[in-house]
């Protein structure tokens, strides 16, 4: 957990400094996001290393620093968690990302039983054309697990 705190830390050190030096480029915002986060997501209760996958679609808000959308989380591990749940998006600037994302949780593809989640991601993007790619951040929790990861973040602006 120190780890991820000095890794938001350096992020927010970088993106201040370019902030400071690019002055003249504008805020803008898009209306639609597409994004895909591949990562190595350590599950804490069972001390284990599995591969995740996150997808979300983002609808910025009026041109705002805001978004809303859905997400869904995939984990490949013994269990088959799946998270689907709500995002809400801040745009600290056009580089620096923060996704809240309240949702339900099932294991095994068992609909019937799902459980609350919470999950808070941050990205730092670098866009190149309509295309953003750069790290992401994790930090998940439901009522059986907690899980971390880091990744990289892909995406796809309209």
């Amino acid at each position: 957990m120190k780890n991820i705190f000095l890794i938001i830390i350096f992020l927010l050190t970088i993106n201040s400094y370019f902030g400071q030096n690019n002055s003249e480029k504008s805020s803008h915002y898009h209306n639609n996001e597409i994004g895909v986060a591949n990562s190595p997501v350590y599950i804490v209760g069972e001390k284990e290393w599995v591969y995740g996958l996150h997808i979300h679609y983002i609808k910025n808000i009026n041109q705002s620093k805001f978004g809303f959308g859905l997400g869904y989380e995939q984990l490949f591990d013994e269990h088959q968690h799946s998270t689907v749940g709500i995002v809400g998006s801040y745009h600290v600037n056009n580089n620096l990302h923060f996704n809240i994302s309240p949702g339900v949780t099932f294991e095994e593809f068992e609909y019937s039983n799902p459980r609350f989640a919470f999950h808070l991601e941050a990205t730092y993007e670098f866009e190149i054309g309509n295309f953003l790619i750069g790290p992401a951040m994790e930090y998940a929790y439901d009522i059986e697990d907690t899980h971390v990861s880091t990744g990289l973040h892909l995406g796809y602006t309209f």
